[in-house]
């Protein structure tokens, strides 16, 4: 087995490990089988994967698509970030709950995050890679975001000053969020 499961939380983020074959030359991971995550439930079309690079303290989230919603295979390829993953189906038992992960290349850890939820990370180490498949193509007219600090979630990042773009800095509280129509479309 390539991949396993090794947790699951709020009744659909499922957290995988990656079987890492190694010797003197290096190492070798199968970091997406379909028929290993289809065991789990997990039988997704991925249609896009992305990657991105940042350094220490950058903050980025809390995102989510409502317009074509995107379900997240994701993993770190370089360095350690804390996921923290916010469950904004308004008629979940979960609704506005989140969780915690710290995913790294060490770990290999890869994480499932359906659509439904705000995903964010916060880079711990010093340069961080990040790689993720989508369900959905990215479209720029049905993205949304809720707002890092927003009080009602009382996140604890562990760092009270992050790096963070203007978009973030402005995005809305899960407040907010609810009283839009098209926050229907996670019911």
């Amino acid at each position: 087995m390539a991949i396993k499961l090794i947790d699951e939380k709020l009744k659909s983020l499922q957290l995988f490990e990656g079987t890492l074959f190694g010797d003197e030359r290096g190492f070798f991971m199968e970091s997406y089988r379909q028929d290993e995550l289809a065991r789990y439930g997990l039988k997704e079309n991925f249609v896009q994967d992305n990657h991105s690079g940042s350094v220490k303290n950058t903050l980025r989230g809390l995102h989510f698509q409502w317009n074509k919603p995107q379900g997240k295979l994701i993993r770190v390829s370089k360095g350690e970030a804390m996921f923290v993953e916010v469950d904004i189906r308004e008629q979940s038992r979960t609704f506005g709950k989140y969780e915690k992960f710290i995913l790294s290349e060490a770990n290999r850890h890869i994480l499932w995050v359906p659509p439904g939820f705000a995903n964010g990370f916060l880079v711990l180490s010093e340069w961080c890679e990040v790689q993720y498949k989508c369900t959905a193509y990215y479209n720029p007219d049905g993205e949304g975001g809720i707002l890092w600090n927003d009080p009602e979630l009382g996140i604890d990042w562990g760092c009270s000053n992050p790096i963070i773009s203007e978009r973030d800095r402005k995005a809305m509280t899960l407040r907010d969020w609810l009283a839009k129509p098209e926050s229907k479309i996670f019911t």
